[in-house]
């Protein structure tokens, strides 16, 4: 695991080695093992280095045979030993016993096509000094994470994060308008944008290449809900465990300390119960929670790791994650403002204490359909069908009597979130249900300079290009896909990388690999969701691998009380960075809405909390990047 930079000058002008190492040196925490670089006039790579197979001789850039190719990589590949061993039939020769020289020869191999035989977590990069030509790849879920600037002249650099990117001097920190409209919807900035116009996001499942001051890029993978196979419900348990047994096993292959995230859900319960299984010692497990109960799911967790023998650790959140801020807004480098990056920070920096390696429950939701909206969407589809005055008489009108706290949800606060957007088109009730702030709400939020820079920019087209594609036979099978190429990779995906990577920590995903995400793809979707219940075949798995109070309970997510921090211990903090002259006058958002926001959710009248930490984490960025 690693992280990596590079430069390639078109014309042949030189690399400047202190900008390359400046660059290098600023993800020093992605790789605190060792360096590495590889310059010839006007090619520089560089990479940092966290050693977990082939700790000897495992050191980049590696290259090939005749050493006419050179290779840096991020990531792992778990089939490198059987791709080394067909690669070694066919005559290639190696110096080492790492998966990194897998590549190389697999690219001398096959070309581009190499990134299909590839089965893990990666982002690579491999010039070809021949060739006169770099190629560059991500991995088919997104990972690992790849940023990269063409410049007008033909320049490109690249590198692992942004703070990478933005030690070289002819990258402009000028603010894409549009990436932040698309952050106040999704609280992240969606691929291939970022928040800086010079700077974009190798799109998951594709590769890059570049020539003679050029690029090409292209999709390489993506899920297919078309090819539906035929299977009963026991034969579906029985080979939905077989897989995901396989994919964990492969991902406990490691010459350093390993263990896992356990938060009490489902998806990583089942993973610790298939470690335990696998392990001849007591799996190592880590959980983190919040002493306010309504957002802990630690009591399930204690449950599973004393069921299948695991060693179990737990950290508490205090309310002065404010401490933190800083930290986070440095490593992710853009406006981001998934609220549960405070406690997955904390969980990853007291599990790098114990090792080094960490698997989790990553992508089981996105696969086996565990999102409540998942079921929302299929019951809005019936709703649609009532005829108009119907449902407005027997439904929407009685709904409307019942009054609703602005200070707490409740069931009859989201009942009217579902009548509101369930009379709406699928893809925009969709984004509506995903989104912080809606179509609507955006209009009201902006000062009319921010709109009018907009134009007819709509963050609605993320979801709406993935709705074109999907290709299943449900509409189970397209919330699947959006969720699995958006919300994915675009905030959770992202969220894990950087709370582990800024603690040397490396994070592996069995629900990730490509293998179950296409198996699942192929069941049929009453399998995934039956009668409105989520991740249906998923629980069935769960039932045999740990106790049933821990399968069937109300999902929780990985919530965090800001809301109750705004009006105690942050308060003080979120009216300094909102309501500070600079704040008011960013020219994005109408002061008097900042003021709005602030005062009310404070004073208790109203409850603002996913806007005041939107706002907040946007604030907190500009502070730090912009300012």
């Amino acid at each position: 695991m690693c992280g990596i930079v590079g430069i390639i000058n078109n014309g042949e002008r030189a690399v400047d080695r202190a900008v390359l190492e400046r660059m290098n040196r600023a993800i020093l925490h992605r790789g605190p093992d060792d360096d590495g670089f590889y310059i010839n006039e006007y090619v520089g790579l560089a990479m940092r280095r966290l050693s977990i197979i082939d700790l000897a001789h495992g050191k980049q850039p590696i290259h090939n045979a005749d050493k006419t190719k050179w290779i840096l990589y991020n990531g792992e590949v778990y089939n490198y030993q059987e791709i080394r061993a067909d690669l070694d039939k066919r005559g290639h020769t190696f110096y080492t016993n790492s998966d990194t020289e897998a590549i190389v020869h697999l690219y001398d191999e096959y070309g581009e096509d190499c990134v299909k035989y590839l089965r893990g977590m990666f982002a690579f990069a491999i010039w070809d000094e021949t060739a006169k030509e770099l190629f560059i790849a991500r991995d088919r879920v997104g990972k690992k994470p790849l940023l990269y600037s063409h410049q007008t002249n033909g320049d490109l650099i690249f590198g692992s994060e942004f703070q990478a990117l933005l030690e070289h001097p002819d990258i402009s920190r000028e603010v894409d308008p549009q990436a932040i409209d698309a952050y106040f919807s999704y609280l992240c900035v969606p691929a291939p944008l970022t928040a800086y116009k010079q700077i974009r996001k190798l799109e998951p499942g594709h590769w890059l290449k570049w020539k003679n001051g050029a690029i090409e890029t292209h999709r390489y993978w993506q899920p297919d809900f078309s090819k539906k196979i035929k299977i009963g419900e026991e034969e579906a348990i029985e080979e939905t465990t077989r897989i995901l047994r396989e994919s964990t096993k492969l991902r406990m292959i490691s010459e350093v300390p390993l263990g896992a995230f356990l938060s009490g859900g489902v998806d990583s319960s089942i993973i610790v119960a298939l470690m335990a299984q696998e392990s001849s010692q007591p799996v190592k497990t880590f959980s983190i929670g919040f002493e306010e109960q309504d957002f802990s799911e630690l009591k399930y967790a204690r449950i599973v790791a004393n069921h299948v023998g695991a060693e179990y650790n737990e950290f508490i959140v205090q309310p002065n994650a404010l401490d933190v801020l800083p930290t986070l807004v440095e490593h992710y480098g853009e406006p981001y403002a998934d609220s549960s990056a405070i406690p997955t920070y904390y969980v990853a920096k007291e599990t790098r204490s114990h090792v080094t390696v960490a698997l989790n429950g990553d992508g089981g939701d996105e696969s086996f359909a565990g999102y409540e909206r998942y079921a929302a969407m299929g019951l809005a589809e019936i709703y649609r069908k009532i005829p108009g005055f119907l449902r407005k008489a027997l439904v929407e009108t009685p709904a409307g009597i019942f009054p609703t706290s602005e200070l707490k949800r409740s069931r009859v606060r989201d009942a009217k979130r579902f009548f509101a957007a369930a009379r709406l088109p699928r893809n925009e009730r969709y984004f509506r249900w995903v989104s912080t702030f809606d179509r609507e709400a955006k209009r009201g939020l902006y000062t009319d300079d921010f709109n009018a820079r907009l134009g007819t920019a709509d963050a609605g087209r993320f979801l709406d290009e993935w709705f074109a594609k999907a290709n299943g036979s449900s509409g189970l099978d397209a919330n699947l896909l959006v969720d699995q190429m958006t919300y994915l990779p675009n905030d959770l995906l992202v969220k894990v990388d950087i709370a582990t990577m800024a603690n040397s920590l490396e994070g592996r995903s069995p629900f990730l690999d490509h293998n179950v995400i296409e198996f699942a793809a192929s069941l049929p979707s009453s399998m995934k969701m039956g009668r409105f219940e989520t991740k249906s075949l998923l629980k069935k798995v769960a039932a045999r691998l740990v106790p049933k109070e821990v399968v069937y309970r109300k999902k929780m997510g990985f919530g965090v009380p800001v809301g109750k921090w705004f009006r105690g211990e942050m308060k003080e903090f979120v009216r300094e960075s909102l309501l500070s002259e600079k704040s008011l006058n960013r020219g994005i958002v109408q002061p008097e809405i900042l003021r709005k926001y602030v005062n009310e959710h404070t004073e208790g009248k109203r409850d603002y909390a996913f806007q005041i930490w939107t706002l907040l984490m946007l604030e907190l960025w500009f502070q730090r990047f912009i300012d």
